[in-house]
């Protein structure tokens, strides 16, 4: 599919080639690879049929020295990937995990980021044999959640690989699209990782760490503080890219629109499809992420799902009161389904993930 530009911008791909060529490859890509290419050939050989959905989750750094101390970061902590590759699990899918190191993981996210100490999870058994066993409280859960991990891991269905930096990732997403090309219209991308938008090109990264002072006091050291002045790069709109270039013309694309003015999150979504031409944008607001988003597709339709008021979690920085203040006046009505869950309350992602699943098998059924 060629791209018509009457400005005479420069197309994305040759910004994306430009940023590839000037920053060094990431030391993992070459084991990632490897990896990537035995579990898609495994699924190949003993599920033709199993779909693979790509999941990229968590935020990217932005470092400001070459010998990184200081780099730029946002919000993400993965909640949304993480959670997304377990549903994705249940519907039959096998997941690539391509996440932020450090942030949250498929199921052990049930408990790595509690607000209790995992510690508070267990306790010595009561019949002084030496053992620590889960408390009763906790065991349902828990053996729930072991369970599905235990199925995932004993099938070979979720295959993790960690990235810290934004060009780590988009080496990583590029390298991983084209491995998945074999895999046709069964792959899906799922884009909800928190990519930076601004960085600093390798030439004008400091080597060493940035000093804090600019010490001219000889003797005396007082130094006089200063002010740090960062000029950032756009990072290359790679989805563009990924589209047109790196995946299967038959794969599905899903990317994340994340705003905070519920007046621009829907039209925001559009322009990002008419841009990109790829399949969904899923639109979310950062105060109501958690309990609404909305589909939004090429064909204008604009699908709210929203979980139940009775069964939302609770949020600190969530704000019911704009739970529909996003939505455009239209004469259907808005999606309440109800649903199961590993965790209380509902996760938003257990609404999400059947949807799309419905979605990408009609997509395989009849072409996009």
């Amino acid at each position: 599919m060629s791209e018509h530009r009457s400005n005479g911008a420069v197309p994305d791909h040759e910004h994306a080639d430009e940023y590839f060529h000037k920053n060094p490859t990431p030391k993992s890509l070459s084991k990632h690879q490897a990896l990537t290419r035995e579990f898609i050939q495994y699924h190949l050989e003993n599920s033709p049929n199993r779909r693979i959905v790509l999941v990229t989750s968590g935020g990217t750094t932005v470092p400001l020295e070459n010998q990184t101390v200081r780099f730029i970061d946002n919000f993400s902590a993965g909640t949304r990937g993480a959670t997304s590759a377990e549903y994705f699990l249940q519907e039959g899918y096998a997941v690539i995990f391509l996440h932020r190191q450090y942030s949250l993981l498929p199921y052990s996210r049930h408990y790595s980021h509690s607000t209790n100490c995992f510690l508070d999870f267990m306790e010595e058994s009561d019949t002084n044999d030496g053992r620590v066993v889960v408390r009763k409280e906790y065991q349902d859960k828990m053996r729930r959640v072991l369970q599905q991990y235990q199925f995932a891991k004993q099938n070979r269905l979720l295959l993790l690989l960690p990235f810290t930096t934004v060009t780590d990732y988009l080496f990583q997403l590029r390298s991983l699209a084209v491995l998945m090309q074999p895999l046709g219209s069964r792959a899906l991308f799922y884009l909800a990782a928190a990519v930076s938008d601004f960085f600093i090109p390798r030439e004008r990264m400091e080597e060493h760490k940035i000093q804090s002072r600019d010490d001219k006091g000889g003797s005396q050291g007082s130094g006089a503080s200063r002010q740090l002045v960062i000029n950032l790069d756009p990072v290359p709109k790679f989805l563009s890219t990924l589209v047109h270039s790196w995946a299967s013309k038959e794969s599905m694309i899903v990317s994340f629109k994340l705003e905070t003015d519920p007046n621009l999150l829907v039209s925001k979504a559009e322009q990002a499809l008419k841009r990109y031409r790829h399949d969904l944008v899923i639109g979310n607001l950062l105060t109501t992420r958690k309990w609404e988003v909305v589909f939004v597709t090429r064909d204008g339709a604009e699908r709210w799902l929203r979980v139940p008021k009775a069964r939302r979690s609770k949020s600190l920085s969530g704000v019911e009161e704009l739970v529909g203040k996003a939505e455009r006046k239209h004469d259907r009505e808005p999606v309440d389904l109800e649903g199961g869950t590993v965790t209380e309350g509902m996760e938003i992602e257990s609404l999400i993930i059947p949807e799309l699943a419905l979605i990408h098998t009609d997509m395989i059924e009849h072409g996009k």
